[in-house]
């Protein structure tokens, strides 16, 4: 009996069915012992490429390529090629394919300029991307509406909006991809009044539209922008994962509970399908808006958790500074199977260091290579260093930032610094100035800030002295202290000595009656950290006159009695601001709860969940 022989016209015809892998490589087999008979079908090799490819099975569809019986192979497979590799985030085989085409003397059409352009953004330099520029103006695609857009994507990736725009203005035609790829050029580069602009001009948006405008906001530190864009889109189109995750980052970074929870509910209600970006988002959300309770319960509704939402689980607990529950979680986490990441790691050590776990971090911290091949990073040793000091092993601390494989940036130093404030160390606060100075002179900003209260906190008037002599020959570059509080879904903006609000006179009277009703339990200003060149009225008027102080006053004016206040700060909470806060919430009966730069304090009957350990 003969073995039944296939015509070309049948192979073709189950080809251009798109099968899966096996029956490919069954037909490949099958066109290579009928050689005799096939060999003059050219067109079956480019249908197996084409197979191969849509079977995402690169290296055959390579091989069957690089021997192509037709040397050069036909642009199309070319094309095929080149897109199949742009796809390859830091491949550089598009652009090395392109040159080789070029050398065939093959002629690219738009589709290649598309596909190499495309694959040119993701490169570290735009050199490439010019040189084809270039190409496309000599080959006369210019004009075509798809080359136009990816060279206005590209030019936007590097921020080169003058590029972009001239590519735009001589489009003939625009879509809604050229117009959302020009936003896109100006939100990268920072200029979102232009970006505005340009998108109020746009004759029809898409989902992707809103979402480079609303990311762009978020990236640029407005956030209330963004969530105003936010409101507007949901009347208009339904947001897609990416609009939702920035503006519950924008909830997140306001503190602004009240909008992240309608959010959470908007999500619900509208059934959109809760991701692993979007419930990483909501326990991220609820974890900075001082909500760790609804943050731990959208974690445990989850049925498969992934890394990122364990991550994000543990790095809220360690802002709380739940540090224990945080490292439960980890190992909840290595008893799953999952491998941790840097920043899980670092959401861990974060959570040692406000607790004071010695051990527990130590141990993490030596064994990352070893047991996860994870290479500890400056931010991870800035982590422990920062635990080592906070514990007051500030001898260990120092060692280690002296022998580090990388070298140590002003983070780490600082600190150290730090460390020598809580623990009122002055010898080693020296020494590690010293190392700051030489470092760059520069960049020590905030660290002669924190030098001069090491020597007020020990009365060392005279080198509080020197030290603020030489910050008045510097300029000025310490961040000015800021708070935020939400009330009846309006953030509102406090400043040390703040004289812009509008209730300012109010608000100023109410922080006098409260800092005179918490001085009849125990309560006294702490003025180390006061200039000491001021008179001693205007030094307590200094202190008292902090951000937060400000906020809270707002807070109890504002809000029912027995509601919870809750603030946001820039900067390190200070010492006499924790202790007037602790007072207030004894005094007051409240909850307040304080987001600082590092961490939360929950103050509740006259402590902090800090145990005065922060």
């Amino acid at each position: 009996m003969q073995p039944h022989v296939f015509t070309g016209k049948s192979i073709a015809h189950l080809l251009s069915k798109r099968p899966p892998i096996f029956p490919i490589k069954q037909i490949h087999a099958q066109i290579i012992t009928q050689s005799h008979v096939l060999s003059r079908d050219l067109s079956l090799t480019d249908s197996l490429i084409h197979c191969y490819l849509h079977s995402n099975n690169l290296g055959s569809a390579r091989i069957l390529f690089d021997n192509h019986p037709l040397p050069p192979p036909p642009t199309l497979i070319w094309n095929l090629v080149i897109r199949a590799y742009s796809k390859l985030r830091h491949s550089l085989e598009p652009i090395r394919l392109f040159r080789q085409m070029l050398d065939t003397r093959s002629k690219p059409d738009k589709y290649t300029f598309t596909f190499v352009i495309s694959s040119s953004a993701r490169r570290s330099s735009v050199a490439h991307g010019q040189i084809v520029h270039g190409m496309v103006v000599k080959n006369g695609y210019l004009l075509n509406l798809y080359v136009a857009n990816s060279l206005i994507s590209m030019y936007a990736v590097f921020a080169m909006v003058d590029d972009a725009c001239k590519v735009f203005e001589e489009m003939p035609d625009r879509d809604v991809f050229s117009w959302t790829s020009l936003v896109g050029a100006y939100t990268k580069n920072g200029n979102m009044q232009r970006a505005s602009d340009v998108f109020r001009e746009m004759p029809l948006r898409n989902d992707v539209s809103w979402a480079v405008m609303i990311s762009g906001f978020v990236s640029c530190g407005m956030y209330n922008q963004a969530l105003e864009y936010f409101h507007n889109m949901i009347s208009k189109v339904k947001p897609n994962e990416a609009v939702l995750v920035c503006a519950l980052s924008a909830c997140a970074n306001l503190g602004s509970f009240d909008r992240g929870n309608w959010i959470h509910v908007y999500i619900d209600k509208t059934r959109i399908p809760e991701t692993s970006n979007i419930t990483t988002a909501l326990i991220d959300m609820n974890s900075k808006c001082g909500r760790i309770d609804h943050a731990y319960r959208v974690f445990d509704k989850i049925p498969r958790r992934d890394v990122q939402n364990f991550t994000s689980m543990i790095s809220g607990l360690s802002i709380h500074g739940l540090g224990k529950q945080a490292i439960r979680v980890f190992h909840q986490m290595l008893a799953e199977k999952l491998k941790p990441n840097e920043i899980t790691i670092l959401g861990v050590l974060n959570g040692c260091s406000h607790t004071g776990i010695i051990q527990h971090g130590s141990s993490i911290f030596y064994n990352m290579e070893n047991l996860w091949g994870l290479v500890p990073k400056i931010e991870h040793y800035g982590c422990y260093i920062d635990l080592l000091g906070r514990a007051g092993f500030l001898a260990k601390a120092f060692g280690i930032v002296k022998n580090m494989p990388i070298s140590p940036d002003l983070v780490i130093w600082r600190a150290l610094l730090s460390a020598c404030r809580i623990h009122r160390n002055s010898c080693f606060g020296e020494r590690v100035m010293n190392r700051l100075e030489q470092l760059d002179l520069q960049s020590c900003a905030g660290g002669d800030v924190l030098l001069s209260n090491l020597y007020a906190s020990l009365g060392k008037w005279e080198n509080v002295a020197r030290v603020r002599k030489t910050m008045g020959k510097q300029k000025n570059r310490s961040e000015i202290g800021c708070s935020w509080i939400e009330v009846n879904g309006f953030v509102h903006e406090f400043r040390v000595a703040d004289l812009h609000h509008p209730q300012i006179a109010e608000i100023r009277e109410k922080l006098s009656e409260v800092l005179k009703r918490v001085g009849f339990v125990g309560y006294a200003v702490d003025l180390t950290n006061a200039s000491f060149d001021l008179s001693e009225e205007d030094r307590l008027q200094a202190v008292a006159l902090h951000s937060e102080k400000l906020a809270v006053a707002f807070g109890l004016m504002n809000t029912a009695s027995g509601d919870s206040i809750r603030i946001m700060k820039n900067l390190r909470t200070c010492e006499d601001c924790h202790t007037a806060i602790k007072a207030i919430s004894e005094v007051y009966g409240r909850e307040i709860i304080v987001r600082d730069r590092s961490r939360f304090h929950t103050f509740r009957r006259g402590e902090c969940s800090c145990k005065d350990y922060w």
